[in-house]
């Protein structure tokens, strides 16, 4: 009779490495973040695997994602990760981590950034990476943990939220306006220079939309970047297509038509479930709401 052995003990660090992979969705991003090599996650893995007698990954379009099996095994390593943060308490539950986050550029710059700032006075040990672009909400999010999209998504295997509300609106510089004075009624704006996305790589179904609210003015200056379009705008090109809440912070812009030209558009945030679970998230989470809160007049439009 062939004798067998007992298998190894679980070990907490096994656990922890499929908290990481499941949370990133490949090896190499959860190593970097647990600072070892892939070779090493791989045989954590399959070391925990065999303890626990079946698969713990499945890998699909959107990268590893845990089995059912996975996902048991998952509740206990976030046990693990939480009564290894309270032995490391002092006046409160510690909070570390790092967060990935897509976003557009107007979001990343005036509500994340800020956000983020607030958060680190408080958890210090808490990073955040932004990936900035204006598109649709991906459905292969492996390596980021949130993305902040325009319009509602359509999305599987993650959580959409809401956040907030913005208005797009028409405006020029003084100096531009004082060399070539606005028609009396928008209809007048055919053939005026526009400052907007470059319509043949915007993806965006509600950006696309909203130039229709200024039809028939052909592009000045196009760019992916809405800091470009502020720039331009502000240096003379044209009439700009621009979010009020970066407009309305520079004096030398001037709003068109403010009555009869606007286009509001929403603001969603995606989010695997998994990700909604870490702590660092978390408290992001609740920053983002914090700031979202403090300017939501400015993304309005809305002038004090």
């Amino acid at each position: 009779m062939t004798a067998r052995f007992p298998a190894p003990p679980l070990r907490a660090d096994d656990l922890l490495v499929l908290l990481a992979v499941a949370r990133t969705g490949r090896y190499t991003s959860a190593g970097q973040r647990l600072g070892i090599n892939h070779t090493t996650i791989a045989r954590r893995i399959s070391a925990l695997e065999t303890q626990l007698g079946g698969r713990v990954l499945m890998r699909d379009e959107g990268g590893w994602q845990p089995t059912a099996l996975g996902a048991r095994a998952l509740v206990a390593a976030e046990r693990v990760e939480r009564a290894m943060h309270g032995l490391d308490r002092s006046d409160g539950p510690r909070v570390e981590g790092l967060i990935r986050l897509s976003a557009t550029d107007g979001f990343s710059g005036f509500v994340a950034a800020p956000a983020m700032t607030a958060l680190r006075r408080v958890h210090p040990d808490v990073a955040l990476e932004i990936v900035t672009g204006t598109r649709q909400a991906s459905q292969q999010r492996a390596g980021a943990d949130l993305e902040v999209v325009v319009g509602r998504p359509q999305v599987r295997k993650a959580r959409a939220l809401h956040l907030a509300d913005y208005a797009l609106g028409l405006y020029a510089s003084r100096d531009y306006l004082a060399r070539n004075p606005p028609p009396e009624d928008p209809a007048g704006l055919a053939g005026r220079p526009l400052v907007y996305f470059i319509e043949s790589m915007l993806h965006v179904d509600l950006l696309d939309e909203a130039r229709r609210v200024v039809p028939d003015m052909p592009d000045a200056v196009a760019s992916t970047n809405v800091y470009v379009h502020v720039d331009a705008t502000r240096g003379g090109a044209g009439f700009g297509l621009l979010p009020a809440f970066l407009a309305d912070q520079h004096d030398d812009l001037v709003r068109v038509f403010p009555d009869r030209i606007e286009q509001r558009l929403p603001y969603w945030l995606i989010a695997r479930p998994d990700a909604l679970r870490q702590p660092a998230v978390g408290a992001f989470l609740d920053a983002l709401r914090d700031r979202l809160a403090d300017v939501r007049g400015a993304l309005l439009g809305e002038r004090p």
